[in-house]
């Protein structure tokens, strides 16, 4: 209902899976994660990201009242 509100959290989301990106990056480089396992998580995130900002762009198509 609150299209500000929803795009904040949206944001917050996006911030939050970039970091995650980070995380697994250092855990590739410390040896914590196989590079393998970490490009395939890393794929998932950027998937992950852009649903985000799709949704951040165009949140008249989730909010209820506004289609």
């Amino acid at each position: 209902r609150y299209e500000a509100a929803f795009v904040s959290k949206l944001s917050d989301c996006e911030a939050e899976a970039a970091e995650t990106q980070t995380w697994i990056e250092f855990a590739v480089k410390c040896n914590y994660m196989n590079r393998d396992a970490g490009a395939r998580l890393y794929k998932i995130y950027d998937e992950v990201l852009g649903t985000f900002v799709g949704m951040i762009n165009h949140p008249e198509t989730w909010i209820i009242g506004k289609r």
